[in-house]
């Protein structure tokens, strides 16, 4: 159970309906301070809708949701002010510098304070073209640029679709860095909405995975029923094929083969009771090794429990 003053992004029943389609059924969440939390789910699940409804852009049909405490449906300036965002496409002057550009924008929340601009432009990897032209940018500067003007109030939360469009391999892995940094040390709570399973796999605390609008489960990194039930047993045997077709004999489960492993759930008892079995049956056994499923694993498996339910 969250601490419930720790948490900055709470999402309670939100409903979205579009011409009798629910786009969004009953969705429930929370992030808390200094926590990454990705949201991951195939193009249509309502993750855009969900962050649109977040950032005040939609009405939810049913449900609130609410920013340090405060809803974004009854009292929309007050929660907005604690909420930094970047979606869709960045609004900038081409003509204009990116420095000038996030003076301009930090004007609108106040006086810019020049010395936090030029951290945070240090901190999204502009320094050495941040004097230069909007105009003259590659899609992933302006990428960087979005990500600064996200940043220039102060937000308690920050949300993000599709960061990593655009930039480079070395991009990516200082957009990684910056953004951990930012939830470590200012406690920032940071929802993205992503695709490329691998690099949320690295940053995030804390998964959903959604589909057709529902959340279909929602996994922390470091509890340990989850981390357990995510470890895999590796067996390396000589005839893989006869293994895994007497293990699903005998204890009903599923025996992937890799190679010339066949790989079963992590648990004690049953783990013992098949190395019996693989014993009894005359297979050689050379290896056993502990695996972790990966991100990507882990959420096509999500996926397909739901389509056989």
């Amino acid at each position: 159970m969250k601490n419930s003053d720790s948490i900055v992004l709470d999402i309670r029943n939100v409903t979205k309906i579009y011409k009798n389609r629910k786009s969004l059924n009953q969705i429930n969440f929370n992030i808390k301070a200094g926590e990454i939390f990705g949201f991951l789910g195939p193009n249509g699940a309502g993750k855009t809708t969900l962050i649109r409804i977040i950032c005040g852009m939609t009405k939810p049909t049913e449900g609130e949701v609410f920013i340090c405490g405060t809803s974004v449906q009854k009292h929309f300036e007050k929660a907005i002010v604690n909420l930094g965002a970047m979606i869709e496409n960045c609004q900038t002057y081409s003509y204009m510098t990116g420095y000038q550009n996030l003076v301009y924008y930090a004007n609108l929340y106040g006086k810019a304070d020049h010395k936090y601009i030029d951290s945070i432009v240090s901190a999204v990897g502009m320094t050495e073209r941040i004097h230069d032209k909007v105009k003259t940018y590659s899609y992933g500067m302006r990428q960087r640029i979005a990500l600064a003007q996200a940043l220039l109030h102060h937000p308690k939360v920050l949300v993000l679709d599709e960061p990593t469009n655009g930039l480079d391999a070395n991009g990516v892995i200082e957009l990684r860095q910056t953004l951990k940094n930012l939830a470590k040390k200012q406690k920032m709570g940071i929802l993205i909405s992503s695709h490329i399973l691998s690099e949320m796999e690295q940053i995030c605390d804390t998964f959903a995975v959604v589909d057709r609008g529902v959340v279909l489960e929602i996994k922390n990194k470091t509890d340990k029923k989850n981390v357990d039930s995510d470890k895999l047993i590796a067996i390396n045997v000589n005839y893989p094929n006869f293994a895994s077709k007497i293990i699903h004999e005998n204890f009903d489960i599923s025996a992937e083969i890799a190679g010339s492993c066949v790989l079963i759930p992590y648990e004690q008892q049953l783990y013992k009771k098949i190395m019996k079995l693989l014993k009894e049956k005359n297979i050689t056994i050379f290896n056993v090794r502990l695996e972790t499923k990966s991100l990507e694993e882990l959420y096509l498996d999500i996926l397909k429990e739901n389509k056989m339910r």
